[in-house]
């Protein structure tokens, strides 16, 4: 039996994977596997049966991914399963930011009196906007979220620009109607909107900071639904002052950016959709599924990532660094990541994990 560890509320519908074979709770001690969502797992204490852990969404800092690789723990994340609904509020920031629909519903809520369709005839024109159409919107980053957001702005007649230095050529040819630019900086220029999506790491912390700021057209719009590190809140507060923006849309908003002039803070809501949130724990169960039942790998951020069919009757899987020795009448299939490989070794014959020797991190015997 397989203990699955849910550590927030997950979808019901990860039971529909995880059935016959696997029993899934909120409190077992001994997990083999966890499900998780926003859960902080880095002072988590890990048990010595967690063999894999699946976020269900695409950021994993609440995870200590490095550290779990070390000891031979898998993390998966969900990528593209909550894309649509992440787009969809991009599309609706866009809106929100250029026709003032939260300033003006807080007005029109504040009004009193029986007069109350003449007042808003008489002081509707103090939120007057501008129309999306033939704007410029420029993307950083498309990947699954940036390229629906790209899809979906040229639907709406808006010229879309880009920048991706990962991008690959089949993802490319998904969108080509986009510009993609080879300088980050030169989305930064062209853009009326800028709408941000992508990872959060060290590197890229206040990415978005004055220098940037100061290459926007007069009164653009910056979106943010990836995460709010990436944004120097300090600058944006300038650059609005300054004129340089008219609104920050931001999906993670800290204290700094609440009851702010030209910042509008949403709260979280990128993938807080019913059908995001099935899709996410559905992708995540069965991320679990391969690697506990097949030993195969997909969506690994911290791990290679791998997947073998099945082939002969018997399957062990080994992390490890260096080299392992021959195992006879095996096949054996290895991906690398950084300074970790994993194998999948296949045999007719029965396999342990004392076969293999070597800078061996965990061994399983899969079947």
């Amino acid at each position: 039996m397989t203990n699955v560890l849910k550590l927030n509320a997950i979808s019901n519908k990860v039971e529909g994977v995880l059935k016959d074979g696997y029993t899934l709770s909120t409190d077992c001690q001994n997990p083999d596997a966890v499900l998780v969502r926003s859960f902080v797992m880095h002072e988590w204490p890990v048990p010595d049966t967690l063999k894999c852990v699946a976020r269900a969404g695409a950021g994993v800092n609440n995870i200590p991914c490095d550290e779990y690789a070390k000891k031979g723990i898998v993390v998966f994340n969900t990528p593209g399963a909550n894309a649509n609904a992440v787009k969809e509020l991009v599309i609706a920031a866009m809106l929100i930011a250029t026709r003032n629909i939260f300033e003006g519903n807080k007005w029109a809520n504040s009004l009193t009196g029986d007069d109350v369709k003449k007042q808003v005839e008489k002081g509707k024109s103090q939120f007057a906007g501008y129309e999306i159409l033939g704007k410029t919107l420029g993307i950083l980053g498309l990947g699954a979220i940036g390229r629906k957001v790209a899809a979906t702005a040229n639907a709406l007649g808006m010229q879309v620009v880009g920048y991706d230095p990962y991008l690959s050529e089949s993802a490319k040819a998904e969108i080509p109607f986009v510009t993609v630019f080879k300088e980050m900086d030169d989305v930064f220029k062209a853009g009326d909107f800028v709408s941000i999506h992508m990872p959060y790491t060290a590197e890229f912390k206040n990415l978005v900071n004055s220098d940037k700021l100061a290459l926007m057209k007069d009164k653009s719009v910056l979106i943010n639904c990836a995460r709010g590190e990436l944004v120097n809140v300090s600058d944006v507060k300038e650059a609005i002052k300054s004129g340089i923006l008219a609104k920050y849309v931001v999906d993670f908003p800290d204290v700094d950016c609440l009851n702010c002039d030209g910042i509008i803070a949403i709260p979280h809501l990128g993938a807080s959709t019913e059908e995001a949130e099935d899709n996410c724990a559905v992708m995540a169960a069965k991320e679990i599924k391969e690697f506990i039942e097949k030993g195969n790998i997909v969506n690994s951020v911290n791990m290679p990532n791998l997947k073998v069919e099945n082939q002969m009757a018997h399957r062990l899987g080994v992390f490890y660094k260096g080299e392992l020795n021959s195992i006879d009448n095996a096949t054996v299939t290895t991906a690398v990541k950084g300074d970790i490989k994993y194998a999948i070794i296949d045999s007719d014959s029965p396999l342990t994990a004392d076969m293999v020797k070597g800078d061996v991190i965990k061994a399983r015997v899969i079947y």
